[in-house]
């Protein structure tokens, strides 16, 4: 089976450059969700745009996400994960490059939700990566991929730093671009995964890129010929609800929105938070503008952005937290222990801090949630099999979107009523998801990726290469 071949074969030099093509993407996307907090203050400014207006330019983005996300995977199941990506790819250079140019306000609405559309099957990347990956590495990687994501959003500010000033919110459209030309150059390179090619019937092309993978890696290739598992009827969206899968998928749709709102919720609230100072601030200024006019514009300051750099640059130390407990406490818990501390971090700023502290305890809430969207995006790959797995992807990450698009409203209308209604949703959504997350009925640490749905429920692995969970590969 392909399982077989690609543990045999090992971690090399492929999955070294598939790491660096699949990061890209990632980089990418991260870059396009990040514009949205530094471009909302510009447009709000220059274009004199209301609040309302400004939250919709971002939840188009995620509308247009959530509309595509389970279309991507459907494609990326039926005609292939490389298709998939390469179309989607494309897709989002040309509108991100093309709402550089937007005059008006309704234009840019149209584009940005354009390339949300499109951004909704960069997710598809991680399903052609983990399944090239060995088992021992795979919860590894998929997280070092996210290194990338952290990469991209802190590249983006300081984009932001040099290019906000003097060419304009256009030119950063323009710039953020980048990642994906670069990948969209590379993508030539990337094979289309085995186990689909398998899955598909194609088993000539999957040993041929097999054989690739074994030479570059300098490893021998394993003797004998492919078995095939079971031909499936792929990417069907009741797979997901067979009563082996029911609770798995709707309790990781809820943990899925939960992390999406939480995560966004706190980069947009986390540029509302530096203008005002701290949340007290944001209280009693809340009393003086109601005299004021409601279109009062402030453009971030470069004390603004030094914050949001470092902010953003929680997401490392977040990468590292996950990378550590992953393996050692398991795929669940560290998804509800992320959750409860972002939890705990956001009913902290009820108290009046300082700005500093404010930092802080930002700072630490962004590391845990991102650490624990990067835990979700190893354990969903993992949990179905390869006939469904890129449409579970595919649809989780459409629920993300959800909450994603919610999230503007809270964050930046609600805001503006209270506070702490804003934190206590933010803080009482995320317990909830720490809850959801002990209940999965599925732990799958240390166990391989399921090709066929009809096995029963990791019999698969049983006898492949005995190891102690625990062992960590260098």
């Amino acid at each position: 089976m392909v399982e077989d071949a690609v543990e045999a074969i090992g971690f090399g030099k492929f999955q070294w450059k598939l790491s660096v093509i699949t990061g890209l993407a990632w980089m990418a996307d991260a870059m396009e969700m990040m514009i949205l907090s530094i471009l909302a203050p510009q447009l709000h400014c220059e274009w004199r745009l209301p609040s309302w207006q400004v939250a919709l330019l971002t939840s188009v983005v995620f509308v247009g996400m959530m509309s595509s996300s389970t279309l991507w995977g459907n494609i990326s199941d039926q005609y292939g994960r490389k298709t998939g990506l390469k179309i989607s790819v494309l897709w989002t250079l040309y509108y991100g490059i093309l709402s550089g140019f937007a005059p008006i306000y309704s234009w840019i609405l149209v584009l940005r939700g354009l390339v949300g559309f499109g951004i909704g099957g960069v997710p598809q990347s991680v399903t052609l990566y983990a399944e090239f990956l060995p088992m021992k590495a795979r919860a590894k990687c998929i997280l070092l991929i996210e290194v990338f994501w952290a990469l991209g959003t802190v590249f983006e500010v300081l984009l932001a730093v040099v290019v906000m000033p003097t060419l304009g919110w256009r030119w950063l459209l323009i710039l953020s671009a980048l990642p994906l030309l670069l990948f969209a150059g590379l993508c030539f390179w990337l094979p289309e995964s085995a186990r689909y090619d398998v899955l598909s019937g194609n088993q000539e092309k999957a040993l041929a890129t097999l054989k690739r993978i074994a030479t570059e890696n300098g490893a021998p290739m394993p003797l004998g010929k492919l078995v095939v598992s079971r031909q499936e009827d792929r990417g069907k969206m009741r797979d997901l609800f067979t009563p082996h899968f029911r609770w798995t998928t709707l309790l990781l749709w809820f943990i899925w929105f939960s992390n999406a709102f939480s995560y966004y919720g706190l980069v947009l609230l986390t540029t509302e938070l530096f203008q005002a100072g701290d949340v007290c601030s944001i209280s009693s200024r809340r009393q003086e503008v109601k005299a004021k006019c409601s279109l009062t514009c402030e453009y971030l300051t470069e004390e603004d952005y030094t914050d949001l750099l470092w902010t953003t640059l929680s997401e490392f130390p977040g990468v590292l937290v996950t990378l550590w407990i992953i393996d050692r406490i398991g795929r669940k818990k560290t998804m509800a222990l992320s959750f409860l501390v972002f939890s705990f971090c956001s009913l902290l700023l009820f108290l009046c801090v300082g700005r500093n502290i404010l930092t802080v305890l930002l700072f630490i809430a962004r590391a845990f949630i991102s650490g624990g969207f990067q835990a979700a995006y190893v354990y969903t790959p993992e949990v179905y099999p390869t006939a469904t797995r890129a449409l579970g992807l595919g649809t989780c990450s459409g629920m993300a979107r959800v909450g994603a698009l919610i999230t503007p409203f809270i964050a930046q209308v609600m805001l503006e009523s209270s506070v702490y209604l804003t934190l206590l949703v933010y803080s009482g959504c995320c317990l909830l998801a720490a809850l959801a997350s002990c209940f999965l009925p599925i732990e799958t640490k240390g166990r391989g990726l399921q090709e066929s749905s009809h096995k029963e429920w990791g019999q698969e692995m049983v006898g492949r290469g005995s190891h102690s969970p625990g062992e960590s590969q260098e």
